[in-house]
């Protein structure tokens, strides 16, 4: 009997002994971004935070600065490189000069529907894509949504391509951008997003392009006469880390990561399309009420002969220190 109990009580002993520890905050992560928390980034970020703690159980202290608490996009990247900060969701404009291929989401009608988006960023084109940038010293994650663009002009109902023909379009830094216009005899213009509402409001340009909720938020729909729903582009975020603390995780907790940032990634495609629909209806709410803003919506005629009009710019990107080929076929090709 003792002998029986003695062999118990070692055991026991040998389990508690051999049993990992957990320590919690033993690798402290900081996620920057710019936009407020109840963005569908902000609340994404937050999901992320609250999901990596628990499947860790708390060895991933996950903090989420908002707002550009800690950094702008414009310097984040840098942050990034001297892990500073481990975590960041960036808008693909900023990563134009290290992987100026991500200009591919700024191609005119490349997707058929966020379906199809969706597919070309989690399949193969996707990762091609994620693996130019992680060539570049960063652990690229996933894509996040903001949504698809519209138009708008104060000039005249954009109907047609040749309805663009002379007018002055706002765009921000793109080459993409750029020749997408020409293509249709408008003339693009570069302006920071902060002074699109005033330029619009003086005349300084006639257009923009945009999704429904940078348009509802900024007020740009109030200074506009008409909206035509193209969605014919996309905006969106790539979710990076540091290099340096990616390397520094073990397998096992990189494995969570790539977990908790597929759950988030699904709940903020959510939010992004919940948010587009809610405010593309207030939209159309202060275009009944005042009567002061056309939306036109495009039958599929219509939009063919822009997306016609529009695509023939596509193999001026083919050279792979642009876009490339295989990426702009592939994107087609993804089913």
């Amino acid at each position: 009997m003792l002998l029986f109990s003695g062999c118990t009580d070692n055991e026991k002993e040998k389990a508690v002994e051999t049993k990992p520890l957990i320590q919690k905050g033993e690798y402290v992560l900081k996620f920057s971004h710019v936009v407020s928390p109840n963005t569908p980034k902000g609340k994404a970020a937050d999901y992320f935070e609250k999901r990596l703690e628990e499947l860790t159980e708390g060895r991933i202290d996950v903090q989420v600065y908002p707002s550009s608490q800690l950094y702008k996009d414009n310097a984040v990247l840098k942050a990034l490189k001297l892990d500073s900060v481990q975590m960041a969701a960036p808008s693909f404009s900023k990563f134009g000069k290290i992987v100026p291929q991500l200009a591919l989401f700024d191609l005119p009608f490349l997707f058929k529907d966020m379906y199809h988006l969706h597919r070309v960023q989690d399949g193969v084109v996707g990762q091609k894509l994620k693996d130019m940038v992680s060539s570049k010293g960063y652990e690229a994650l996933s894509f996040w949504d903001n949504h698809f663009k519209q138009l708008s002009s104060s000039t005249k109902p954009l109907i047609k391509p040749e309805d663009a023909e002379g007018q002055k379009f706002r765009i921000m830094s793109s080459k993409v951008l750029e020749a997408q216009f020409h293509a249709v005899g408008a003339n693009p213009q570069m302006m920071p997003f902060s002074e699109v509402y005033s330029g619009l409001q003086q005349g300084v340009i006639d257009g923009q392009e945009n999704t429904n909720s940078n348009i509802y938020t900024k007020k740009f729909h109030e200074v506009q006469k008409y909206l035509t729903i193209t969605n014919h582009g996309y905006l969106g975020y790539l979710v990076v880390m540091s290099e340096k603390f990616w390397a520094s995780l073990p397998k096992q907790l990189q494995e969570k990561v790539i977990i908790a940032i597929n759950e988030a990634t699904q709940k903020e495609r959510e939010y992004a399309e919940e948010l587009n629909t809610q405010q593309f209806n207030l939209i159309k709410e202060y275009a009944q009420k005042t009567g002061k803003l056309e939306i036109i919506q495009l039958t599929k005629e219509q939009k063919d002969a822009w997306r016609k009009a529009v695509s023939k710019i596509y193999p001026d990107f083919y050279d792979k220190n642009k876009i490339g080929e295989d990426l702009i076929k592939g994107a087609l090709a993804t089913e």
